[in-house]
């Protein structure tokens, strides 16, 4: 088991909160509590917070009475409009985090969001720092993420240590909050086309008489190493499409962002349009909460495969 940061060099104990505590959400909330910080959490479904509140952990009510208990935030959730509601409804955020405070949100937003977040946050004197997060659960819970974030120096130099919880390695994009936002959708895009790469190929090898395995082996043991190859390779191959990281209609959410954001600087995105379609086409198949790797079924129902 890998040593916990707090352990390897001190660290000033922070009083934090966390809001949202899906599948990611709760791995980071869980690291922040093993990096030893005091740690305030809310979810729609209070359950979800149970074991984090056995370890420690105190639940609030809502996101204001998270906010005005710590001097960081984080928030992870499913889209803009939950996070809208989360930061600047009622009961949100923005209307109790002290000036100065920090709001770190991790979600996978729209530029028009993150620009919303920066500037509404900035009005009441908060800080915003989009922190951006790479990997899925389990990476979460081994502390091993990758963070792309976006903001001052100063407001990183005071996050750097409750992102080292959960994060093996922090890139810093550039000091607007919506760049990271920006990267996070174009990396995204990236995830997508890949796994449409691999299941066209692996269709056809299957069509052909190859083993999908085979193919994977000799993938991942040459060129092809990097994790996206490794792990949703490995799900395709597995067919394991049932327990999922993220559904379809999350990688449908994402490509159409990403598409509004090539529209937005006039930059054609020919790729993103076909990964689109394909999700598309698994939410009409009656895929929509399964795991996106489940697009190498389409790839084989095209192929005539069964």
């Amino acid at each position: 088991m890998k040593p916990e940061r707090s352990v390897q060099r001190e660290i000033r104990i922070m009083k934090v909160g966390f809001v949202g505590l899906g599948a990611m959400g709760h791995a980071m909330a869980e690291r922040l509590l093993k990096g030893g910080h005091e740690l305030v959490v809310t979810n729609r479904t209070r359950a979800k917070a149970d074991d984090l509140v056995a370890q420690g952990a105190v639940f609030a009510e809502t996101p204001a009475d998270v906010a005005r208990q710590v001097e960081a935030v984080f928030s992870m959730l499913f889209d803009d409009a939950s996070t809208e509601e989360a930061v600047f409804g009622e009961h949100g955020i923005a209307t109790a985090l002290a000036p100065g405070g920090i709001h770190a949100c991790s979600s996978t937003l729209s530029l028009e969001q993150a620009r919303r977040l920066r500037d509404g946050h900035a009005e009441h004197g908060q800080v915003y720092v989009s922190a951006n997060v790479l990997g899925r659960p389990p990476a979460a819970k081994a502390g091993e993420l990758f963070v792309v974030t976006a903001c001052t120096d100063e407001a990183l130099k005071r996050l750097r240590p409750l992102l080292e919880c959960f994060g093996s390695k922090i890139f810093e994009v550039g000091q607007d909050p919506v760049q990271a936002n920006l990267a996070k959708l174009s990396l995204n895009f990236m995830i997508y086309s890949t796994i449409e790469q691999m299941a066209e190929v692996f269709a056809l090898n299957e069509k052909a008489g190859t083993d999908p395995h085979k193919i994977f082996e000799i993938m991942t043991g040459s060129f092809y190493n990097a994790p996206v190859h490794k792990n949703y390779g490995k799900l395709m191959v597995d067919h394991e499409y049932d327990h999922p990281g993220a559904p379809v209609t999350l990688g449908l959410k994402d490509m159409e962002m990403f598409l509004k954001a090539g529209g937005e600087h006039a930059v054609p995105l020919p790729y993103a349009s076909v990964v689109r379609d394909r999700l598309l086409s698994a939410i009409s198949a009656g895929d929509a909460g399964r795991d996106f790797v489940v697009l190498l079924e389409r790839a084989r129902q095209d192929s005539g495969l069964k």
